[in-house]
């Protein structure tokens, strides 16, 4: 019997992660997300999963991002029944995270039958409801055992609440071995948030490698970038749209603006979050105090709120939402981050045509994704099927990313090279995944692999 993995999502690709850890004749699978990208792709691989649910014996989840959690529904309808490990924030996330995606499949389903066009969801809320059921949460560096001979421990990973480097020692025939799983690793010194833990040692690094090729600017005041842009908006008159996550990124946002107007830095414009699960993951954050980092500590520490404050309404309602379309000037913050799915879709309908609107992109936008689009400068994008030209100004702060570049990665792991026997870079397309393991292999890094999805490879 051997130890072995396999790469079944996000291997080349930065969605759709799923990664297989098979010790002897047990499946323990790391991450269960959705494939994101143009609707028709990613609905056959969503349907589709490369693995059957009763194939699976345990499953260990890194955090509660859509596309490491967001398949979980569909792996249960298709037979799995063992625990979803993980930490106790991502379980308090979870069921935000997969409700709304039920619930944002279901509107779509419908928008496509008007249309004429019959699809099926990829599971609904009962099917989401079984899943929560089979959730184990952990709180973080707590040893625990997911089957006879592997154990696991959370480390925090700095990324989104919740949001854990995952640790397996597994002992099987006699063979020890330390498997680290990166998850989304986050990045030092970024708002609300804790650094990321040092990980001691490991004989299998499995790393993320999302900005692999490219480095953050250094040293630029996210505030202050993020005040300008605000301010030229202003002169030219019309809105700002922010598409993005619901968890972590509109947290920092909203926080960043907040600072901007109570020191006078930008005018009191409105600032509407429309997003219903927004609202609900920032009422969460606000249950994990000890999960900040010190500054955030103290904005509580003083009787502030870093996420409600006067000109800031969080949009619950669906006619609300709709009436922003409406609205020519303020902030629009809007999930998702990726633009390819939710409220931000018909926001953009009405702004992409607009030269007076901003579409201020915060996150990182993966490849064929309509935010990809806009950023690259597309002249003309499809939004549920229909073209629109694109007049609006598209802006980018990438220093808003949670994700570490090839720098800060190596900072976090590269002492591991002196026990690591095997790394696997995963979570980056193939440009940027190739080129953090050149970078891996020139730091001293023995044996690096970039997998292809459906690799195979044993354990030495």
């Amino acid at each position: 019997m051997t130890i072995a993995l396999q790469f079944l999502g996000a291997a080349r690709h930065v969605t759709g992660t799923k990664h297989l850890l098979t010790v002897g004749k047990n499946n323990i699978l790391l991450d269960c997300g959705l494939v994101q990208g143009p609707r028709k792709i990613a609905d056959m691989a969503n349907r589709n999963l490369p693995i059957a649910g009763r194939s699976v014996h345990s499953l260990v989840l890194s955090h509660a991002h859509i596309d490491h959690c967001g398949a979980l529904p569909r792996l249960v309808k298709d037979g799995y029944r063992g625990p979803i490990h993980c930490t106790d924030g991502t379980a308090d996330m979870l069921r935000m995270m997969l409700m709304d995606s039920a619930k944002i499949q279901a509107q779509d389903i419908n928008y496509l039958h008007r249309h004429g066009q019959e699809v099926e969801p990829l599971y609904d809320e009962q099917d989401v409801e079984e899943t929560l059921q089979l959730v184990r949460s952990v709180p973080y560096r707590h040893p625990f055992e997911v089957m006879p001979g592997v154990r696991c421990e959370f480390l925090e990973a700095g990324h989104i609440l919740g949001a854990a480097i995952v640790q397996l020692d597994v002992d099987h025939e006699g063979k020890q071995r330390r498997i680290v799983f990166t998850g989304d690793h986050g990045r030092k010194n970024l708002p609300i948030l804790r650094d990321p833990d040092r990980i001691e040692r490991c004989d299998v690094l499995i790393t993320e490698s999302t900005y692999g090729d490219r480095l953050h600017e250094k040293d630029v005041d996210m505030q202050e970038s993020l005040m300008n842009i605000v301010n030229e908006e202003q002169k030219d008159g019309g809105r700002i749209l922010i598409p993005a996550f619901s968890v972590g990124r509109t947290q920092t946002v909203v926080l960043y603006l907040g600072q901007l107007m109570a020191k006078g830095l930008i005018p009191k414009v409105p600032i509407f979050v429309d997003s219903p699960m927004s609202r609900e993951a920032t009422k969460i954050m606000a249950r994990h105090p000890k999960l900040f980092d010190k500054e955030t500590r103290a904005i509580l520490e003083r009787g502030e709120s870093p996420f409600f404050f006067e000109g800031v309404r969080y949009v619950e309602d669906v006619e609300e939402s709709k009436s922003l379309n409406q609205l020519k000037s303020g902030i629009i913050v809007s999930a998702s981050g990726m633009c390819e799915a939710g409220r931000i879709l018909h926001h953009l309908k009405h702004s992409v045509g607009r030269k007076q609107d901003c579409v201020l992109i915060v996150g990182y936008q993966a490849e064929s994704t309509l935010g990809r689009k806009l950023l690259d400068g597309w002249k003309q994008v499809k939004i549920y099927g229909e073209d629109y030209d694109v007049r609006c100004k598209v802006s980018f702060m990438p220093g808003f990313s949670a994700h570490a570049d090839y720098q800060e990665l190596l900072s976090s792991t590269g002492h591991l090279r002196a026990t690591c026997r095997q790394a696997f870079v995963v979570h980056g397309e193939g440009p940027q995944a190739e080129s953090y393991a050149m970078k891996m292999r020139d730091h001293g890094f023995s044996k690096v692999e970039v997998p292809s999805k459906g690799d195979r490879f044993e354990i030495t």
